[in-house]
């Protein structure tokens, strides 16, 4: 299994200081059907806990999988539970069409992603 980020959550999770080996180990959360909601069109949340506290009062993710193909997930946006609710019926279309464009590209269209600096692959070291 291959894990990305693109480039705003690449930021927002240095900022908030949320390793890879965290986002991975939340991937493989996702693989395993351990997520909080199917949002629909390859779009999964899955909370993440905040340093020092649990996931209740931590983050939202918003994450692009597909079931029946876990070689690919995405981390497409994130916010804090106490920053918003949720997102707009807008934002879940725009970040499912998102998802659905990169789960569908070639290993090529991929490469070509990581050579622009589009998307970065979450590392994991065991």
């Amino acid at each position: 299994m291959r894990v990305f980020k693109n480039k705003w959550f690449d930021r927002w999770a240095r900022r908030e200081d949320i390793s890879d080996s965290t986002l991975y180990n939340a991937a493989v959360e996702i693989t395993e059907e351990r997520y909080d909601a199917d949002l629909g069109g390859y779009l999964f949340k899955k909370r993440l806990a905040r340093t020092g506290s649990g996931k209740r009062g931590g983050y939202r993710t918003l994450v692009g999988y597909k079931k029946q193909n876990s070689e690919r997930i995405i981390f497409l946006y994130a916010f804090a539970k106490s920053d918003r609710a949720n997102i707009s019926g807008r934002e879940e279309t725009a970040l499912s069409l998102a998802a659905e464009s990169f789960l569908s590209a070639t290993d090529r269209q991929v490469d070509e992603l990581l050579a622009s600096g589009s998307i970065w692959e979450v590392q994991h070291h065991e």
